[in-house]
């Protein structure tokens, strides 16, 4: 059976506007983000996963808009379409948090600090869910102590300032799945957190995944995460899918000399401090004063004198796809090095 789209994002652009400039943060990104399974978007830092993230939520800033493309919600009731619906309308209030929850990167800027955190937890599921003020409460303790907050009877009853930065994580996270969404958005949901607590969530995490049917779209830079956890893939480079596929696909036959880049500036367990660690030539580029052509050309290795005008989409297989000219070449030469290491065991 054919896994089912939840969100279907096309050829979405959003821009943003400062000082009679414009910087198109997302140009041109197309994915979907399947029922039971879960999408790791990788990245540097600045390349528009977060702001992905923002437009699915329609939580942009004021001097943002979405210019172009859709965002389809495939719902029970049918298709929506969220790149029309008002910001703070109804229709847009009712999806967020139920049908849709997103966990953010910083906790302090999302929680509110005049409100208990027990609070807070509880206004969500009361707001989308008909329940009682009393079963809302013994929700939250239960989602307090599924997250391994200690003392949850003390602690819901408290204020985020009152919380560590790993335990005011967590109780966003509790928040984002306490009403069992359809779609779940986790942008770096583990940031502020220890090895043992991260395993817990992702756990927590895969355990909504199977028992509900939910879709993840997961944000972070760890590729040992996207390993762990990912289905499947897109790498993101200045407002731009240029590679994406199943995590075999895009993690063991790199085709975009972007993607052999990241995994070659990653330590490996078992190798020693003697490894080389081959960090990403260069920058990203201002995004105001974008390189005309491919994005990645001034730090890119199989650079040539097509990069000056953008590649298109190529299919290598139905579900591996990648931006480059050079794309042969950067996959005979990961087969080749898959090959050696192999025969060196």
């Amino acid at each position: 059976m054919e896994d089912r789209a939840i969100i279907t994002v096309k050829d979405l652009k959003t821009y943003f506007y400062t000082n009679q400039r414009c910087n198109k943060a997302i140009n041109g990104v197309s994915f979907q983000v399947k029922k039971g399974k879960t999408l790791c978007v990788v990245g540097e830092s600045g390349c528009g996963k977060s702001v992905t993230a923002s437009s699915i939520m329609q939580l942009l800033p004021k001097l943002s808009r979405i210019e172009d493309g859709e965002i389809i919600y495939h719902g029970d009731k049918g298709d929506i379409r969220i790149d029309r619906l008002e910001r703070n309308g109804k229709q847009m209030r009712s999806l967020r948090g139920k049908d849709i929850a997103m966990i953010f990167q910083d906790p302090m800027t999302a929680l509110n600090p005049v409100y208990t955190i027990g609070y807070q937890i509880s206004e969500n599921i009361l707001c989308h869910e008909k329940v009682s003020k009393k079963e809302a409460n013994v929700r939250t303790l239960e989602l307090l102590k599924d997250m391994g907050i200690p003392f949850p009877e003390q602690r819901i009853n408290e204020y985020p300032h009152q919380f560590s930065g790993g335990m005011r994580q967590r109780a966003m996270i509790a928040m984002a799945m306490s009403c069992n969404p359809k779609v779940l958005i986790a942008d770096e949901p583990t940031t502020a957190l220890d090895v043992t607590i991260q395993a817990q969530i992702f756990e927590l995490m895969e355990k909504l995944k199977k028992e509900n049917d939910t879709a993840i779209l997961l944000i972070t830079h760890d590729m040992g995460v996207v390993s762990e956890l990912a289905d499947e893939v897109a790498v993101m480079y200045m407002g731009n899918i240029i590679e994406s596929g199943t995590v075999d696909e895009v993690l063991r036959s790199p085709a975009h000399p972007y993607t052999e880049a990241l995994l070659k500036s990653i330590p490996v367990l078992g190798k020693g401090k003697n490894q080389d660690l081959n960090p990403i030539k260069g920058s990203t580029p201002d995004p105001y004063d974008r390189p005309k052509g491919c994005q990645f050309e001034p730090r890119c290795d199989y650079a040539c004198k097509k990069c000056s005008s953008m590649p298109g989409e190529v299919e290598i297989c139905n579900t591996h796809m990648v931006r480059c000219f050079k794309y042969k070449e950067v996959l005979n030469k990961n087969k080749i090095t898959e090959e050696v290491g192999v025969s060196g065991k």
